[in-house]
């Protein structure tokens, strides 16, 4: 009986481990590129093309208020390119710190919705600015 005690429990220790270092994982920041979809009107829940790893998602940038005051941010537009940093959730992607980067440094999963998004700010908002 004693035997089986300490199996059972010895097979819980070790469920229990692999559902911490899970969590773990899952709370670790990770680098994500990500290209703006639309033109911001809220900074605070900016949508975008997000790339992390190869698979590309349309998510929601959530920025906080230290990301807020960053200048990149306030001076963030549509097509505007961006490397991240922070944690992906089930409403969008939190930032902990962004970069602007070129077009040309995005991940190649991104690079044809970058250069189709700036063809069409060309062509759509670029004539109506004087």
């Amino acid at each position: 009986m004693r035997r089986i005690a300490a199996i059972t429990i010895g097979c819980l220790l070790v469920l229990e481990m692999a559902i911490i270092g899970r969590s773990s994982v899952w709370a670790d920041d990770v680098m994500a590129f990500a290209v703006v979809s639309e033109d911001p009107t809220d900074k605070a829940r900016v949508s975008a093309k997000v790339a992390i790893g190869s698979s590309v998602a349309d998510l929601r940038l959530l920025a906080s208020e230290q990301i807020l005051s960053n200048l990149i941010w306030n001076k963030l537009e549509i097509c505007h390119a961006l490397k991240l940093e922070g944690r992906k959730a089930p409403e969008g992607f939190h930032v902990q710190s962004v970069r602007a980067i070129d077009a040309a440094m995005l991940p190649m999963v991104l690079q044809g919705f970058a250069g189709d998004c700036l063809l069409r700010k060309a062509l759509e908002i670029a004539p109506f600015v004087d």
